[in-house]
């Protein structure tokens, strides 16, 4: 099981390899929106806000979401390192519900490139 650090230190190189990409991708990200990452098996979530590209503000807070975010995900901090690390497709992976995705139909369809 992925402990509280790994979590985080795979949402800052997500954060990393936002900055750092060009292109669609990077259109894809260039929104303002706020942002929550529930990490069940930790009770855990990281709120923050993806803004010029990348993830910024990110703080853990125990427990469930304290506010509703504009794009949320909901998953295990094995799936979250293993999304960040390359090993496990996040489209196999919401699919097969390991990995939840809520958003507004406009923000799905701009993170549908990240997919």
């Amino acid at each position: 099981m992925a402990t509280l650090d790994q979590c985080r230190a795979a949402l800052d190189r997500l954060a990393q390899n936002m900055s750092s990409a060009d292109g669609r991708v990077r259109g894809a990200t260039a929104v303002h929106r706020s942002l929550s990452c529930r990490i069940t098996d930790l009770d855990v979530t990281f709120v923050g806000r993806l803004a010029d590209g990348t993830i910024q503000d990110v703080t853990g807070v125990p427990g469930p979401p304290p506010h509703k975010a504009d794009i949320r995900l909901t998953m295990t901090g094995d799936d979250l390192v293993a999304l960040v690390d390359g090993q496990l497709n996040f489209a196999r992976a919401w699919s097969s519900g390991r990995v939840k995705l809520e958003a507004g139909l406009r923000d799905l369809l701009r993170l549908r490139t990240l997919l």
